[in-house]
């Protein structure tokens, strides 16, 4: 029997665990909290959005690394093992998926209880501080113990949400094995943008498309609900956004983000309002087409007095308002840090590891699951599945 040692108990290492146990290894699970599962129950709002139906490898930012994992483990055979452990999904708009009882907390209680049916030990306040590997592995802990395994797993999380436990240890980890990584930053997080009108957008939530804009031309559109704050902007549209927008700004190149503020007629439909709307103020043409509280900032990034009448407006002014209603352009500056961003982008890098057993092709019997690689999903239950994928596959191998 193969003596497996998992590194870090978040999403990924408890189904490596389990998946390694099943696959008849002896297993140790060495978790640095008091407690398993930290952030799965930060997820989804609370919720749990544990997996995405319509997950393929197409989502993520290397597709044919996740292929041949999500062949082994793929979003249907998910829900099926999570329905053997007593989740009954709730499946929602495009492919999300909840527990039915809507709560993240059953998904760490069904894991926890298949920890413990398993037998699966778990060593608590367990801080790793170096791997060597010579016949087998040696694992030192920060208070100077000393265990050994055939196999290690690390599945240590990246940087985001640090609270969690995700604090860059495992890279270290890796780094210390003669693992190489590319560069990191935060994705599915909040975006800074540089604006005077911000304070006054603070607050401000509608539904409308934003484009993200490099170049001048639009690399990516996103369709569903922003929030304006005072520091730039946020929603779901956003963070599935920046994860490119960090992308290029770690490139140094400059990037945009369009925000369509009229959500459903088109630019014929709002002209042909304004004709009809002529003998009313700018500010009065517009209530009832955009959100109330965007119409003042709007108006002052156009240079239009919101109390001059319609018909009194130029050609030349008419079609920078109308130009902004459709793409109101805002430099994005930055992005918050990990410590509010879902996911790390980058990581270690997947020309060292084994597709389709995720082992190192460095260190033999070293394996990595989850985010600690150099593989992001879009927002929606994406970065899930790729955690419970990669557990598996990874948990599997490291038992033979």
């Amino acid at each position: 029997m193969s003596s497996v040692i998992v590194i870090g108990g978040g999403a990924s290492g408890l189904l490596a665990a389990i998946s390694a146990k099943q696959h008849h290894a002896d297993v140790l699970i060495l978790e640095r909290n008091t407690k398993l599962g930290k952030k799965i129950l930060a997820t989804g709002n609370g919720r749990c959005n544990f997996t995405n139906v319509d997950a393929t490898e197409m989502h993520y930012n290397h597709p044919y690394f996740v292929r041949p994992v999500f062949e082994q483990m793929s979003p249907k055979k998910t829900l099926q093992l999570f329905e053997q452990f007593g989740i009954t999904p709730k499946i929602e708009d495009e492919g999300k998926t909840y527990p039915l009882s809507e709560q993240a907390s059953s998904i760490v209680d069904v894991l926890i209880y298949e920890i413990e049916r398993l037998n699966i030990p778990v060593k608590y306040d367990a801080y790793v501080t170096s791997i060597k590997k010579q016949d087998v592995f040696e694992i030192e802990l920060q208070h100077g113990e000393r265990l050994k395994a055939d196999r290690v797993i690390l599945a240590t999380g990246g940087l985001a949400m640090p609270k969690s436990g995700s604090d860059g240890t495992g890279y270290q980890l890796a780094q210390s094995c003669g693992h190489t990584m590319t560069p990191i930053f935060p994705a599915l997080v909040k975006l800074e943008l540089n604006s005077p009108h911000l304070k006054a957008l603070d607050g401000v939530k509608f539904p409308g498309t934003v484009e993200l804009i490099h170049d001048g031309h639009p690399v990516q559109t996103e369709t569903g609900d922003v929030l304006f704050t005072k520091y730039g902007i946020s929603g779901p549209t956003i963070l599935q956004i920046s994860r490119k927008a960090n992308q290029l700004l770690q490139e140094g190149q400059s990037v945009f983000i369009n925000v369509i503020l009229v959500n459903g007629p088109n630019q014929r439909d709002v002209a042909k309002r304004f004709s009809q709307l002529k003998d009313r103020s700018v500010e009065m043409s517009l209530i009832g087409l955009i959100n109330k509280r965007i119409i003042h900032p709007l108006l002052k990034e156009v240079h239009i007095d919101p109390h001059v009448m319609v018909k009194d407006l130029s050609k030349d002014k008419m079609n920078t308002l109308q130009q902004h209603l459709f793409g109101w352009s805002f430099p994005i500056v930055g992005s918050k840090d990990f410590d509010d961003a879902q996911v790390t982008a980058g990581g270690i890098t997947i020309d060292e590891v084994n597709p389709q057993t995720l082992e190192s092709k460095k260190v033999a019997g070293l394996y990595f699951c989850g985010e600690i690689l150099d593989i992001d999903g879009l927002c929606g239950g994406y970065n899930l599945q790729w955690a419970w994928s990669s557990g598996f596959v990874a948990g599997k191998y490291a038992s033979r």
